[in-house]
């Protein structure tokens, strides 16, 4: 069996006003300008990207749950649900699936509450604070992982 060439992109609570929520924090690109960015790195690689973005913690695990059987890894931005959610983190430990964390902003620079993350401890890559552009080189760096280029 020909493992997939898919990754799925996740995007959680208020990620879909990227644009104009905090611009100053997160910048002017928008959720659309994230979708486009991880689908041309992933597509670099022969892979595709199935994107999903919600505010609702239910639609984000029922997704990653859904990856399981067709895809080969996943980049997520969990948005606030970082710091919260014991069910996100065993959704992804879950499936069983390399997993990318990006964030936008440096969270280990803002306020204390920011600086845990449940996520960390099943990610294989980590990269947080490079903006937009973070997607493509967690994706990059998740994809050399799944392609055995390199550890995580």
């Amino acid at each position: 069996m020909t493992a997939p060439r898919r990754l799925l992109l996740v995007n959680g609570p208020n990620l879909n006003l990227l644009g104009t929520r905090e611009p100053e924090v997160y910048g002017t690109q928008t959720l659309a300008d994230v979708e486009s960015l991880t689908r041309a790195t992933a597509a670099e690689a022969g892979f595709d990207v199935r994107a999903v973005q919600s505010n609702h913690e239910g639609v984000l695990i029922d997704a990653i749950h859904g990856a399981r059987t067709d895809c080969a890894g996943i980049v997520i931005n969990p948005g606030g649900l970082t710091h919260t959610s014991v069910v996100l983190r065993d959704a992804l430990s879950g499936v069983a699936l390399p997993v990318a964390e990006v964030h936008i902003s440096d969270v280990r620079a803002r306020e204390e509450f920011r600086h845990f993350s449940y996520v960390a401890d099943v990610a294989m890559v980590h990269v947080i604070g490079e903006g937009v552009a973070g997607y493509a080189t967690a994706t990059r760096r998740l994809l050399q992982v799944i392609t055995g280029r390199a550890d995580g």
